[in-house]
C-alpha cells in the first residue's frame, strides 16, 4: 500500500452502481429508505462483496448522544470484527437473514429479531440473504471503532 491507506470508503461512479443495486432490492421489498449522507463501506479491504454494506443514515446527534441508521447488506457480505468504546447498540432486523458473531456466541438473526451489542463487545455480523437491519445507539463519532483487522484499523 506504499504507506498510504486507502479510504474505508466507496465514492463515485462505483458508489452510484452499488446504491442503485440496493435500491432495486429495497423497492422490491416496498420499502423507503434515506438517502442522503449514505456510505457505502468496503472497511479498506477492496472487495466489497465479501468484506462491506451500505449506511443509511436517519439521525446521528454528538451533542444529544444518539444515532439510528439503517445497513444494507447483499448476501455474502460481512461486516468485519469491531469493538466500541462509547457506544452500545441494538439491532433490528427488517428484512433477510443475519449471523452475528459476538464475544465468541453465534446467533441468526430472522426478521423481528433484536439484539443488544454492549459497548466493548468484539462483533462481526454477516447476510446470509439479502439483509436490512436497523441500528439504535449512541452517536456513531470517528475513532470509535477499532477493528481487529489491522488492515482497517481505527475508523
Amino acid at each position: 500500500m506504499s504507506g498510504i491507506m486507502r479510504d474505508f470508503k466507496i465514492e463515485g461512479e462505483e458508489k452510484r452502481k452499488l446504491l442503485k443495486r440496493a435500491r432495486e432490492i429495497w423497492k422490491k421489498w416496498k420499502l423507503l429508505l434515506p438517502e442522503k449522507n449514505t456510505l457505502v463501506l468496503d472497511f479498506r479491504l477492496g472487495d466489497f462483496f465479501r468484506y462491506g454494506h451500505i449506511e443509511y443514515p436517519v439521525v446521528n446527534l454528538e451533542e444529544e448522544n444518539y444515532c439510528g441508521k439503517f445497513i444494507f447488506m447483499f448476501e455474502g457480505q460481512t461486516c468485519p470484527a469491531h469493538r466500541h468504546r462509547k457506544k452500545n447498540e441494538t439491532f433490528f432486523l427488517l428484512r433477510g437473514r443475519v449471523k452475528m458473531l459476538y464475544e465468541n456466541k453465534k446467533r441468526i438473526l430472522e426478521p423481528g429479531d433484536v439484539l443488544i451489542m454492549p459497548v466493548g463487545n468484539l462483533h462481526s455480523f454477516s447476510a446470509m440473504t439479502d439483509s436490512l437491519l436497523m441500528e439504535v445507539s449512541q452517536a456513531s463519532v470517528p475513532g470509535d471503532n477499532f477493528f481487529k483487522d489491522r488492515l482497517i484499523g481505527i475508523l
